[in-house]
């Protein structure tokens, strides 16, 4: 069954032109050889929530978890760090549209 890697997080605000450089040239295709699928992202105009939501389908749990658990996402979610805060994620059954 797929499941989505649900993941928010705030844009750190004196980083923020380094950050879609960073998302767009290295985080996004980086995910996308490690065999995660980018599906959405989402960001919040109004509210106290998180600022982005971006979501990423594997083709089950366990290849989700060796994802995450790889030096590749490691890496990638180290440099994240240094570009944004609040962050969290989790693993869930995929469905179709919004999912928090």
């Amino acid at each position: 069954m797929p499941v989505k890697l649900v993941m928010t997080w705030d844009i750190a605000p004196e980083r923020e032109q380094e950050y879609f450089e960073f998302v767009i040239g290295e985080f996004v295709p980086g995910v996308q050889h490690l065999g995660f699928e980018p599906v959405e992202a989402w960001a919040t105009l109004y509210g106290d929530y998180p600022q982005i939501q971006v979501g990423m389908l594997a083709p089950d749990f366990p290849n989700a978890q060796r994802i995450l658990n790889s030096d590749g996402w490691e890496q990638l979610q180290e440099k994240l760090f240094g570009f944004v805060k609040n962050f969290s994620y989790k693993v869930v059954p995929a469905r179709n549209g919004f999912q928090f």
